[in-house]
């Protein structure tokens, strides 16, 4: 089949799929931004397009609708590509497209006879789910009223929409039921193929200059190195205390906060525990800070002087590899989230058969039962985590059972082959019009 993907991040949640069907030997074309382009790379055997980046929304426009605008700019430059391809004489049998920004907009007007399948994310709703969980950044009226047209692109493209896929059921209950009508649910999938434990497994790092922090021996060296490393190199195993946490973004969408102000007693009862800590500095969801620093500066500049920084190892984003031996040696992983978007590494973190501590939140409910798969508590409750962890650190083999028990559960959800035979079922029902 000829099949188009549409995604500002291309491949984005697709890629497991498209990799999938180019092996099977369909004619894929992608297209997305192309700065996230540039910065991800191209699939091999996959035509890749991209288009500018568009302009964002004007000073003048209404605040509640700069969103919209924005959305709107960027459906422009995807009708401009798609001319361009529907122009080269390439009519996609299905067109498969995120429509959170803006991207499925117009769709519709170049291939009125395609069946369009579109992925739904997440549905805002005032007061709801993610929109005034943390009483720490409680929500002003403007962002309550605002929050009902975030949603205006996503809808008005799903309405144009033949199918509709979501990855979970709690993800999924946030939608209207017109579109849960016509929706299936689907996870992109987890590649435990990949993703498994290794008891042997051990992961080297080396301390740089900034407290705190340290660097993957395997991965790119910063500019400067040899003024930014100091120290000897560091070796971790399944053997010693290992604490993880990995995100995107070190935020309070993903409990930063809540783990970080924990850290100091965790210390004072574990000394000898090393915290592992993968992410970058930015803000992928809710608002950044208002004074230019990162959510991880801030909240460091809080309980630095009670923490043991050379025990502490920020390490950035990492490469996959690296993610996965970090899962291996994790004594356990803390992995903590707003009611939102379930995150792929939480999944991944139990495949590997790490110990996940989770926040007691809608998606990970979906996916965690408590002394079954993993262990839960309250997301604001500290000392619910704290004695969590303490109770592993303490006896770490006293938890075989549920580590065993995780992988197993992702493996029977979760695994990319059942996941891609149900995306493929999809697919084919699809361009032979058998969606309900």
């Amino acid at each position: 089949m000829k099949l188009l993907f549409i995604h500002q991040n291309f491949p984005g949640q697709y890629l497991h799929l498209v990799r999938f069907l180019l092996r099977a030997g369909h004619e894929i074309v992608g297209i997305g931004e192309n700065a996230n382009i540039k910065n991800r790379g191209v699939l091999p055997g996959c035509t890749t397009i991209g288009y500018p980046t568009p302009q964002k929304a004007g000073p003048a426009t209404h605040h509640y609708l700069r969103g919209l605008e924005a959305a709107v700019r960027r459906g422009q430059a995807v009708a401009r590509t798609l001319r361009a391809l529907k122009r080269r004489g390439f009519v996609p049998d299905v067109v498969s497209l995120h429509p959170g920004w803006g991207e499925g907009l117009f769709v519709r007007d170049f291939f009125p006879r395609t069946p369009l399948i579109m992925f739904c994310e997440f549905y805002f709703r005032a007061g709801q789910a993610d929109v005034g969980f943390d009483p720490e950044f409680p929500t002003d009226l403007d962002g309550n009223v605002g929050i009902h047209l975030r949603n205006t692109a996503q809808v008005m493209s799903l309405l144009t929409a033949d199918g509709c896929v979501c990855p979970t059921e709690w993800q999924a209950s946030r939608y209207p039921a017109f579109i849960r009508d016509k929706m299936r649910i689907i996870h992109d999938g987890v590649n435990v193929d990949y993703m498994t434990p290794n008891p042997d497994e051990s992961i080297v790092l080396q301390r740089l200059k900034q407290p705190g922090h340290s660097r993957f021996l395997d991965a790119p060296a910063p500019e400067d190195d040899a003024r930014e490393t100091v120290g000897s190199l560091l070796r971790l195993s399944r053997a010693d205390k290992v604490v993880t946490y990995a995100a995107r973004n070190l935020e309070p969408y993903r409990g930063i906060h809540i783990f970080l102000r924990m850290l100091p007693e965790l210390q004072k009862r574990h000394p000898d525990a090393h915290v592992v800590i993968a992410g970058n500095d930015g803000t992928s969801y809710g608002k950044a800070p208002p004074d230019g620093r990162c959510y991880k500066d801030i909240y460091l500049a809080e309980t630095a002087d009670r923490l043991d920084m050379s025990r502490i190892h920020f390490v950035g984003r990492i490469a996959y590899a690296s993610l996965r031996a970090l899962f291996r040696v994790s004594t356990a992983h803390v992995y903590l989230t707003y009611p939102f978007v379930l995150s792929w590494s939480c999944l991944e973190a139990m495949s590997c058969g790490a110990l996940t501590v989770a926040s007691a939140t809608g998606p990970v409910l979906e996916a965690i039962r408590h002394g079954g798969n993993g262990l839960l508590a309250n997301f604001f409750d500290r000392e619910k985590l704290l004695a969590t962890l303490d109770d592993i650190l303490k006896n770490p083999s006293a938890f075989d059972a549920v580590r065993t028990r995780a992988r197993q559960s992702v493996v029977e959800k979760y695994g990319l082959d059942k996941c891609l035979r149900a995306q493929w079922k999809l697919l084919e029902d699809a361009a032979r019009g058998c969606l309900p």
